[in-house]
């Protein structure tokens, strides 16, 4: 339990599963108030069911539409009264080829993973100033290296660190701290739910979900990070290699990221 959250208003984009679910959990356990966002209704509805607090509010929303995320931030402001903390989680993957997918998954990729932490930081800017609260963003070791196959969540991470960056110099005076987190590979759905060539999600995943961090432990590291005022935290091992390497082997780097994800399962590479 983190004593920082006790009574603090934190709004999260995207929480009905894997990390932002996590997150919900662990601050309402800590004594904080938590408003969320989400585009599917049933699942909301469940998480309100499972969770059952008052502490908690909830608004349907797709971020990717702007006018959805001046509503959640509008009525979240108007329900607890503030903002301490804006958690831009909401995110979607892909998977697939360049030169075979439909041009439309990148600009959904940046619809929802750049311009729904654009839209929702705009909304709150204000209501954060005024606490001197804090802005997060979710991203990814992708914001820092492009992954093959990855081309679309790649690009909206490299433009959402490159927005929170020159949000943060923007707001050195005010009080305010812009941060992002670097999980690396976490157990969710986010993989599940990643679009194929064709835009419809590829109900699979790559990867070994049994032997990755877990949402719990996950949320756990961002709400340290957060009451620790950091700028940037990249997670694992691994993504801390890689982006220290990037910087100075780029070209080796390129040759084992391309190794890396010629081996997983029907990788597209394999072409």
């Amino acid at each position: 339990m983190n004593p920082h959250f006790t009574n603090k208003v934190v709004l999260i984009s995207g929480a009905t599963s894997g990390i932002g679910k996590s997150l919900t959990a662990a601050i309402l356990q800590a004594g904080g108030k938590v408003a969320i966002c989400a585009r599917n209704e049933t699942n909301m509805n469940a998480l309100k069911n499972e969770f059952n607090s008052l502490n908690l509010f909830t608004v349907i929303a797709d971020v990717s539409v702007e006018a959805d995320c001046k509503r959640f931030i509008e009525h979240s402001i108007a329900h607890f009264g503030t903002i301490d903390v804006l958690i831009n989680n909401a995110g979607i993957s892909m998977r697939a080829l360049f030169r075979d997918l439909d041009i439309n998954i990148l600009k959904q990729s940046m619809d929802i993973n750049y311009w729904g932490t654009v839209y929702c930081t705009k909304f709150a800017l204000e209501a954060i100033i005024a606490s001197k609260g804090t802005i997060v963003g979710i991203s990814s070791i992708a914001g820092y290296k492009g992954l093959p196959c990855r081309t679309g969540y790649s690009s909206s991470k490299f433009a959402m660190q490159g927005f929170l960056e020159a949000l943060r110099i923007e707001m050195l005076h005010e009080g305010v701290n812009v941060m992002w987190i670097c999980p690396g590979f976490v157990a969710s759905n986010i993989r599940n739910t990643a679009l194929n060539a064709q835009g419809q999600s590829q109900s699979e995943t790559p990867l070994e979900e049994s032997k990755l961090m877990s949402a719990e432990e996950c949320a756990q590291r961002i709400l340290h990070a957060i009451a620790k005022r950091k700028r940037t935290v990249v997670m694992t091992t691994q993504g801390k290699l890689t982006v220290w390497m990037n910087k100075f082997f780029p070209s080796f780097v390129d040759r084992k990221v391309y190794s890396h994800f010629a081996n997983e399962p029907n990788s597209p590479l394999k072409k």
